[in-house]
């Protein structure tokens, strides 16, 4: 690609940078100037909002990176549920996945088992959890992956299945060893599939997080916001919403990062 191809890519990415940020900056705007004169408790100021959460969760010292103790019993913990979930699910997922999308009869035994797992609501199946697991981390764990599996499982089957008849043709004539074809051709024809799956299930994970923190949690950000709805504390309840929301859009931003870097990695 040429040199003048390059600026004129690096101007196109740094233009629609600066339109969301404008967009994003004039409903903030808007946002302030509507509730700045409203008086509701129930709807402060987004000055009101960042000045809470600044004051609650990042107003500690250098030597905490800036976090507060409330940062470590709120922020963290989710942080770390959500990951921890999200990697299982992930894991388990295309593994599965793909094992079941290389079977020639595997998925249409299982299918409509899967078809009718995934149809239940991850929420529905809390009290399931509570009395398997009882209130607690193992309870918060089990939501989130039950929550975000399906999307990798049943993506990942359908990119293993989506293997080019001229590649698989190649590599018997070839004679070359399973794992090896597995590695080099399925795998790499799966991949945009995978982590089609891997950005949906980031963002149930999220959900999941926040809606498994609500029930009997003793940390986290549903257990922060429960604890300020209940004391009628709507600036951090709004905090909390705004932060799960940037944190949400990082954790997008990462993964589409790491998304594109793999994908040019890959031959596909």
């Amino acid at each position: 690609m040429s040199t003048e191809g390059t600026r004129v890519r690096a101007r196109g990415r740094l233009t629609g940078a600066a339109l969301q940020l404008t967009v994003l900056i004039v409903c903030v705007l808007l946002w302030q100037l509507i509730t700045v004169g409203g008086d509701n408790t129930f709807f402060p100021t987004p000055f009101q909002i960042v000045t809470r959460t600044w004051e609650l969760w990042f107003s500690g010292g250098i030597g905490t990176l800036f976090l507060t103790e409330a940062a470590f019993d709120d922020v963290l913990p989710s942080i770390g549920r959500l990951l921890l979930g999200w990697l299982i699910a992930g894991v388990g997922g295309v593994a599965l996945g793909l094992a079941l999308g290389r079977s020639r009869n595997a998925l249409a035994y299982v299918g409509p088992l899967l078809s009718f797992a995934r149809s239940i609501p991850p929420p529905a199946l809390l009290p399931v959890f509570m009395v398997l697991f009882s209130i607690g981390f193992k309870m918060q764990l089990a939501t989130i992956v039950f929550g975000c599996v399906w999307p990798i499982l049943l993506n990942s089957a359908d990119g293993a299945r989506s293997v080019d008849v001229t590649k698989t043709e190649t590599a018997r004539a070839f004679r070359i060893s399973r794992p090896l074809w597995f590695g080099s051709v399925v795998l790499p024809s799966a991949v945009p599939k995978i982590f089609a799956g891997l950005r949906i299930s980031l963002s149930l994970a999220l959900i999941m997080m926040v809606i498994s923190e609500l029930v009997g949690a003793s940390d986290g950000l549903g257990h922060a916001m429960v604890l300020a709805r209940d004391q009628l504390d709507y600036e951090q309840l709004w905090g909390g919403i705004v932060l799960i929301g940037v944190l949400g859009y990082v954790l997008n931003a990462i993964l589409s990062a790491v998304e594109s870097r793999v994908l040019k990695a890959v031959p596909q």
